[in-house]
């Protein structure tokens, strides 16, 4: 799941923020895939949202601050495990 938007609407527009059902990422070689449980939003995620739109039908995700747990590791990480709890 992700929030994000199609179109640029004022902040109070029912769609100005939309709920998103996406594929699960397979992590590259030094990434980590983690659950994300927890998010926050910013003035990134203002300014994400002000930016450029995305061509029609192609969603613009949002969200920079999170914390979860590590549920995959790419090929050459090695300070981080399955399990381990991750800040970002």
């Amino acid at each position: 799941k992700a929030v994000g938007l199609y179109a640029h609407h004022p902040a109070d527009h029912p769609d100005a923020l939309v709920d998103l059902e996406i594929e699960s990422p397979v992590p590259g070689p030094r990434d980590l895939l983690v659950k994300v449980e927890a998010v926050s939003v910013n003035p990134i995620d203002a300014k994400m949202r002000a930016a450029k739109p995305k061509p029609p039908g192609s969603a613009r995700i949002l969200g920079w601050d999170a914390a979860g747990t590590v549920v995959a590791t790419g090929a050459d990480v090695e300070r981080f495990r399955v399990g381990d709890p991750v800040v970002a």
